[in-house]
């Protein structure tokens, strides 16, 4: 694009032709004192101009340019030395640079004669005030939540972490939306290769835009086709200065309030934000049922097909008897009807979400026990079905993280298809062909399954056992935590 001209005509026309059936930009003259020519070019909505106008047009109409022990001979001299305390102010020697800024919200300033612009930092669109994340929602602990602007985002971190070692850099991603991501680490705490490494794949990425950063994790994640989660998400900032202290990094995108924690483990994704906000004894019991439960919220459907079908001389006799009693008029298989109720169990909890939040949980819980009572008295399915899938559901809510409870989802079906085939053995080929994919899945050079598997005997004191803070190193000597 040009460089910008001397002349505010010819400007005015670059600047029109590139803004062209946009019915939001205003462009706005004045005639100083002086009969300097004054045009400013701002998008209407995303510029605060107030300040701008009681701080510099209202003076400079009335008074002109002051003066004080040396002259001022340019406005955009002016400008540096009188508003430069107020905000940030940028000079352009080119068309590009100004139109860029502009289309970032700030204030564009050209002057009849100069041939440079000024980019005056002054957005005014509105945000979201700082609430309680409610998907992360704590007994005890902070509750602030990060939210769509980047800064503020930072800010919260910032309050949190006062050391200079905390660093942030910039990178500017998607070519029409020219989405700002920072990258945030401990320096000295962090892993170099790990940030070597996130910053070339973010240097890398070539995207239209960027509207979440969702869309950043994917092109980040080394196993793009494994269904367990590589980076962690969090709407947080208490988690996430929590994380940057242990030496992991985060990632902040322009636009949404989710940052990007990385690298993870398994056992990330089954770890609350109350667990470190509670005496550590309570915790530790906690956490054992927590396991426990995430155990249940997969396996739970494929052990009921294998006993009752392929093993029954496993089960007591009077609870078999009660179970054959239960599915006499049932007209399916027992994997069927139970592959039939983790549908329909699947389908209510994504209505759930997608209903409006006053109707959701009624809708729910209404919709489950009017079919679920309707299944059983029309001999559809048997009853222990239903008590199945009600434990299996109520153990997949004790996970933490919505993001590390969907890959058990898919494993529920297909350990139910291994174990409706061949029972036990086929329960026992997908646990291990599970297994096998974990220890053999890493999260940017860090192992899923450490510290149990490589195992860590000094990173082991915040896995199933919360030990006491006195009692913790904080992070291990490569700087890298699960």
């Amino acid at each position: 694009m040009n460089t910008i001209s001397t002349s505010i005509e010819v400007n005015e026309a670059s600047l029109r032709k590139e803004f062209d059936h946009c019915s939001d930009i205003v462009f706005r003259s004045f005639r100083l004192r002086d009969q300097t020519l004054l045009l400013l070019v701002y998008f209407d909505g995303m510029t605060r101009l107030q300040s701008v106008e009681d701080n510099i047009l209202k003076p400079l109409l009335f008074s002109g340019l002051p003066q004080g022990i040396d002259r001022i001979q340019s406005l955009g001299e002016m400008f540096g030395r009188e508003w430069l305390p107020l905000t940030d102010i940028k000079k352009d020697k080119s068309l590009e640079d100004l139109v860029h800024h502009i289309l970032q919200g700030s204030l564009g300033i050209l002057v009849e004669g100069e041939a440079s612009a000024l980019s005056v930092q002054v957005q005014g669109y509105k945000t979201r005030s700082i609430e309680e994340p409610k998907k992360e929602s704590t007994l005890r602990g902070s509750k602030e939540g990060f939210v769509e602007d980047i800064h503020t985002n930072v800010s919260l971190i910032r309050r949190r972490i006062i050391h200079p070692h905390l660093k942030t850099d910039s990178f500017t991603i998607g070519t029409y939306t020219q989405t700002e991501v920072i990258l945030a680490y401990m320096q000295g705490l962090a892993d170099e290769k790990v940030l070597a490494e996130v910053r070339k794949k973010l240097e890398k990425i070539e995207i239209d835009g960027i509207i979440d950063s969702a869309y950043i994790e994917e092109w980040l994640e080394e196993s793009s086709f494994s269904i367990f989660p590589q980076i962690q998400n969090t709407e947080r900032p208490d988690i996430v200065t929590a994380s940057l202290l242990e030496g992991k990094i985060a990632l902040l995108t322009n636009g949404t309030p989710f940052a990007l924690i990385l690298p993870v483990t398994f056992w990330s994704g089954l770890q609350s934000a109350d667990d470190y906000f509670e005496r550590f004894i309570f915790v530790i019991l906690i956490r054992f049922i927590r396991f426990l439960m995430t155990f249940i919220s997969f396996s739970l459907p494929a052990l009921y097909v294998s006993l009752s079908t392929f093993h029954p001389e496993m089960i007591p006799r009077t609870l078999t008897i009660s179970i054959a009693t239960a599915r006499e008029q049932s007209p399916f298989p027992t994997v069927i009807e139970m592959l039939l109720m983790m549908i329909i169990f699947d389908g209510l909890q994504e209505a759930g979400v997608h209903i409006p939040n006053q109707l959701g949980p009624v809708m729910s819980i209404i919709g489950a026990l009017i079919i679920g009572q309707a299944a059983v008295e029309a001999g559809i399915i048997s009853t222990p079905i239903i008590i199945v899938i009600s434990l299996t559901g109520i153990a997949a809510y004790m996970i933490p993280r919505y993001s590390a409870a969907l890959p058990f989802r898919i494993i529920r079906y297909l350990l139910l298809f291994t174990s409706g085939l061949l029972g036990f053995v086929g329960f026992a080929f997908g646990m291990i062909f599970m297994l096998i994919h974990l220890v053999s899945l890493e999260s940017f050079g860090t192992p899923y399954l450490s510290p149990i598997a490589p195992f860590d005997g000094t990173r082991i004191k915040d896995l199933i056992i919360r030990y006491p803070f006195w009692m913790k190193n904080g992070r291990n000597k490569k700087g890298r935590q699960q």
